[in-house]
């Protein structure tokens, strides 16, 4: 006669039997049941910002006609100073653009900034991911480079119909090629290992033996375009020392990076603009 299963252990049974089938199953239906796991819950998710967004619109009507006067008055100020700066970028690309025909240079590669609220973040020690409020209905490509103010973002590494995932340059998995300021030669950048309640930061490897980095004088880390996503310049965070490696050819450090990374509301991805004659 066949034992009977003991009432407390059913549950630990059936997650074993859960688990074993769903390791039997193929690799296709996976795939297809965690896509639409997460298109389903997408809409949770973008009903959740779009409540916190109100709450926040709300929270603004609260303010004197004095505040919001000031706060218009300072928003006209910084809208002026970045008409300035646009002047000056659009001068800039016309003299990049004419020493380029001078020497025969490929053209630098061109974005178009794709502005995205962020709807969710998930943030562990083994990864650091976010959700954003665009996907492939918005035409958010699968790779994207993912940027703030601040410099560097991201990656998205999925994209869905509404949302895309972002790969935080905080996580373990994220890599990419970067330089130091005033330094063109190439180094490897990749994210690390981040505790919670702590700073983030990444790791820097690769680096030449004759640069020299104190903790008074740190060097600007930023990114470059060798890698083929991310355009050249943008700040990726701030080295102050470097370890020399057990042979002595490369040295390696921990970048210091910008807080903000943890409590960002809008991101931007870099969708690339094809030049004339590509396909």
């Amino acid at each position: 006669m066949a034992r009977k299963i003991p009432h407390a252990a059913r549950p630990i049974v059936y997650l074993l039997g859960i688990s074993v089938a769903w390791l039997l199953l193929p690799v296709v239906f996976k795939s297809f049941a965690r896509t639409g796991f997460y298109e389903f819950q997408a809409p949770v998710w973008l009903t959740a910002a779009g409540l916190k967004n109100v709450s926040q619109s709300l929270g603004l009507m609260a303010h004197s006609k004095e505040e919001l006067y000031e706060a218009g008055r300072d928003l006209a100020r910084l809208n002026s100073a970045y008409e300035l700066k646009l002047q000056e970028i659009d001068s800039l690309r016309k003299e990049l653009s004419r020493m380029e025909k001078i020497l025969v240079l490929p053209p630098a590669p061109r974005f178009d900034y794709k502005i995205a609220r962020v709807v969710r973040r998930d943030q562990s020690s083994w990864w650091q991911q976010m959700v954003i409020q665009k996907g492939r209905w918005h035409g958010i490509p699968e790779g994207a480079a993912v940027v703030y103010s601040g410099g560097v973002v991201g990656r998205v590494s999925e994209v869905h119909t509404y949302t895309s995932v972002i790969e935080l340059v905080t996580s373990p998995n994220f890599r990419m090629a970067a330089q130091f300021d005033n330094d063109e030669r190439p180094v490897t950048y990749q994210g690390a290992v981040n505790l919670p309640f702590t700073n983030p930061r990444g790791r820097v490897m690769n680096v030449p033996p004759d640069v020299v980095l104190t903790a008074s004088a740190p060097r600007r880390l930023a990114s470059s375009r060798l890698g083929g996503v991310f355009p050249d310049g943008l700040t990726i965070g701030w080295v102050n020392r470097l370890t020399t490696s057990p042979d002595g050819l490369f040295q390696s450090g921990q970048p210091r990076l910008n807080k903000e990374l943890l409590s960002l509301r809008e991101v931007a991805v870099l969708v690339p603009i094809k030049a004339v004659g590509d396909r």
